[in-house]
């Protein structure tokens, strides 16, 4: 996407917000219709199995909740984003304290991309998955936002709370390391 498109979607969801923080409804629903199939995809990318669709709408209920502290500094779609990967890690926490030491192991991992692979027969596409679900949480989270969601540095970083060189530095990493993986 271009900065063009970025810019266009950024006054338009501004305009949106203000419409709704006027009282229109709509104006609402069609910032959750425009940005959730991509909060979807991104909650599955960080592992999230099941309540997929609670969790974007727990996201969208807590950016609404507190939209007078979005500066607009960045997108909202990148707010969101960084709302929603919150949401997931407190979630696991609280898991973690309920079950005490509820560790990722490598089956589950394994089971992160089956509804995709019930649809993508592709033997290359499936050793991609498998490399990118052995990169590190936050490789693999930069790696997903920058392929999947098109998203800049900046706006990477900004999610994942770090800096735009790191975030270089670990999609360049997850990047080596899918590739070794595919000529193994």
């Amino acid at each position: 996407m271009g900065q063009d498109h970025e810019r266009n979607e950024i006054s338009t969801d501004l305009d949106l917000i203000a419409r709704w923080k006027a009282g229109d409804e709509r104006a609402a629903s069609m910032l959750v219709e425009r940005h959730a199939p991509a909060l979807a995809r991104f909650a599955m990318s960080l592992g999230q199995r099941s309540d997929v669709e609670e969790v974007v709408q727990d996201t969208f209920v807590r950016a609404f909740g507190s939209i007078d502290s979005f500066r607009a500094d960045s997108s909202l779609r990148t707010w969101l984003f960084t709302i929603e990967r919150r949401l997931i890690l407190d979630r696991r926490r609280a898991d973690r304290r309920r079950k005490d030491d509820l560790s990722i192991e490598e089956r589950d991992a394994a089971t992160e991309f089956d509804a995709l692979d019930g649809l993508v027969a592709e033997e290359a596409e499936a050793r991609v998955r498998k490399a990118v679900q052995r990169l590190s949480r936050l490789q693999r989270e930069v790696f997903l936002l920058r392929v999947t969601e098109g998203l800049s540095y900046r706006e990477i970083a900004e999610i994942v709370d770090s800096t735009e060189g790191a975030a270089r530095v670990h999609y360049h990493n997850a990047m080596r390391a899918v590739k070794e993986s595919l000529y193994v």
